[in-house]
């Protein structure tokens, strides 16, 4: 794409067309961009078929979710650091979050809370191992900056508390009305934005030379300039909007002939789309011995949606949900994201990554994943 930069004119076709091939071939997963007008055209010949249409959905979010983060890329690396960080925060899960407000629209609460917590779990857990894996199995050892993850780990740490106190007061002995929950969520959801506005400040602009790599393991890939960018933004973003609603209408029925349950489908299906372009960028980057930018991007996101994609659903349900959305968890997903908030702070609490740490933390994941699979939470909120 570094091609359509040179000169004012627009190229010829054949320039087009190997700048496309490049980039299909440095990002394998954007063929199977192909799968967008598919789904678009079965769903309009055959709305009924929700498993095929679900199946579909899935398959054509992942290549969106990487053009979205290329674009991101692009932009952010056009506008500086803290204009870059404060679009990465924006948009860096702007498919966990077009996918959910499209659930919170329909009224599929379990299925949006499911992806929150499911997106931090695998963001912690399975981005963060499958990167120490990747990079220990070519790399003997690997350090990172620890006090960018320690920093990511907290701000963590803190958006779990926020979620766990919510759900606390609904198992007291005498639970407060539905009101007092809606109240609470509210002004902690205000209270997270405002932490998170905080600490991108803080790790951008005041304290900024605590959060420099502590290595580099290859050259970056050359942006795209920033008119294509924008506008694939724009396009790529209904593009998403448009397969998550038919994603969403899909996936009750889909699920129980799959034999899952919506809450499943949240946590891991929704969470692993989702996040299918920055793993690809995190993995790589690990074997690339660019730790760094692995652990950044797995915390870093995991933080992300926890104090901004969240607290965001929240405020915006009152305005496009069938009622207000809370931070109430059911327990077993609150116990999930502490649990995965822990292991991943003594994972990284060292600075440094090997190959069995991946396996740990993959090995958690898969437990997790097993047990919802088997036990659904019974009454979930």
């Amino acid at each position: 794409m570094g091609k359509l930069a040179e000169g004012s004119s627009i190229p010829p076709s054949s320039s087009v067309g190997k700048a496309i091939v490049d980039e299909i071939r440095q990002s394998p997963i954007l063929a199977l961009i192909v799968f967008v007008p598919v789904v678009i055209v079965l769903e309009r010949l055959t709305p009924d078929a929700h498993t095929l249409l679900f199946l579909m959905s899935v398959v054509a979010i992942i290549p969106l979710a990487a053009l979205l983060s290329r674009a991101t890329e692009a932009v952010a690396a056009k506008t500086g650091d803290a204009v870059g960080g404060l679009l990465n925060a924006t948009l860096g899960n702007l498919t966990e979050l077009v996918i959910s407000l499209a659930a919170l629209q329909a009224g599929q609460y379990l299925l949006v809370k499911a992806s929150i917590a499911g997106a931090i779990v695998t963001n912690t857990l399975f981005m963060l191992g499958g990167s120490f894996l990747l990079g220990g199995l070519k790399h003997h050892i690997q350090e990172f900056n620890r006090v960018n993850a320690r920093f990511q780990a907290c701000m963590l740490f803190l958006a779990t508390i926020a979620v766990l106190v919510p759900s606390l007061i609904s198992e007291v002995d005498q639970p407060p009305a539905p009101e007092v929950s809606q109240t609470l969520s509210l002004g902690l959801s205000i209270l997270l934005i405002v932490v998170y506005a905080l600490g991108m400040f803080f790790s951008l602009r005041t304290h900024k030379e605590l959060f420099a790599s502590v290595s580099h393991g290859g050259e970056e890939e050359k942006p795209w300039p920033m008119t294509l960018a924008l506008v694939l933004l724009v396009v790529v973003t209904l593009l998403v909007a448009l397969v998550s609603e038919i994603f969403v209408g899909s996936v009750q029925v889909a699920a129980e002939h799959l034999g899952m349950t919506p809450a499943f489908v949240g946590f891991i299906v929704v969470a692993l789309v989702g996040a299918a372009a920055e793993m690809t960028t995190a993995f790589s980057a690990a074997r690339a011995n660019r730790l760094d930018l692995s652990v950044g991007i797995a915390l870093g996101s995991a933080a992300q949606i926890a104090l901004f994609v969240a607290p965001v659903l929240v405020l915006v349900s009152y305005f496009i949900g069938p009622e207000p959305m809370t931070l109430q968890f059911w327990r077993g997903a609150v116990t999930m994201m502490i649990v995965a908030t822990l292991a991943a702070t003594l994972l990284s609490n060292g600075g440094r990554g090997a190959w069995y740490a991946g396996v740990m933390a993959l090995a958690l994941y898969g437990i997790f994943a097993f047990t919802l699979f088997v036990l659904p939470p019974a009454s979930p909120s």
